[in-house]
């Protein structure tokens, strides 16, 4: 009986120290050894990671990051999680990586956070109907501007003195537009192509874009430079194979991945 018993803590203890290890297996060794890596993602912010009609998750990042994964061999697993717990649940160990569109732009993140090679860059568009004579920002002066109060392209339409119309949001922005109640609108780059390539007959056209552009791409806790390098080398090989431009122009209508 004392023999059965010590068996059998022996191959708990083993089984124990085996997760433990397994649970302490750093990125690049799950890299390494061609294993599972873990992304979070939101899977509900359309085009760039959401559900689509079969209920697949796919989207701009989703595809990204399948790829990336093949270069290196290894398997993805998603992780759906809401934007506000996102990086909490990355610098909590509970994912490796984070495909959601992140920049880290701010001191805060860059301090605990560090990113990959950009996969795609988005900056300040300035969009107007097509039959606009607008070329420049400067032309917006004393011209209606749909935006939102909140955001940093109200504040751009401010800067350039435009008369505010206040809106939700881009979709409410283009409405105001069509209407004629507002003559113009700053938002996203990235946001206002994907408006473009589902409504292609819309009277909307992009006549002004920021070179200022922010670059997005995986991001991961400190201390992964190794396994950032190779995701680094996946991403530059991806942007020279084209599979990059193809999966722009699959979502946005054009390669979002060149500055």
């Amino acid at each position: 009986m004392f023999k059965k018993i010590s068996a059998l803590t022996l191959v708990a203890a083993t089984l124990a120290t085996s997760s433990l290890a397994m649970a302490k297996e750093s990125l690049i060794e799950r890299i390494n050894q061609k294993g599972v890596i873990t992304v979070g993602t939101e899977g509900t912010y359309a085009p760039f990671t959401y559900h689509d009609e079969s209920g697949k998750l796919t989207g701009y990042d989703v595809e990204v990051t399948r790829a990336v994964a093949e270069k290196l061999g290894v398997k993805v697993e998603f992780k759906e999680t809401n934007w506000d717990s996102m990086l909490a649940g990355l610098k909590a160990e509970r994912f490796d990586l984070v495909a959601n569109q992140v920049a880290l732009t701010t001191p805060e993140r860059q301090a605990t956070f560090d990113k990959s090679e950009a996969y795609n860059w988005s900056g300040a568009v300035l969009a107007a109907p097509k039959e606009s004579k607008i070329t420049a920002p400067e032309q917006v002066k004393g011209l209606r501007a749909a935006q939102s109060l909140t955001s940093n392209y109200g504040e751009l339409a401010k800067k350039y003195e435009a008369v505010l119309v206040p809106v939700d949001g881009l979709a409410q922005s283009i409405k105001v537009i069509e209407t004629k109640r507002a003559d113009v609108t700053f938002n996203d780059s990235l946001a206002v192509l994907d408006y473009l390539k589902k409504n292609p007959k819309a009277d909307l056209a992009i006549v002004w874009q920021s070179s200022d552009k922010v670059g997005a791409g995986l991001v991961a806790n400190k201390g992964n430079q190794e396994a950032l390098a190779k995701i680094d080398a996946a991403i530059v090989e991806l942007q020279k194979d084209g599979t990059l431009k193809k999966l722009g122009e699959q979502f946005f209508g054009q390669d979002v991945s060149v500055k």
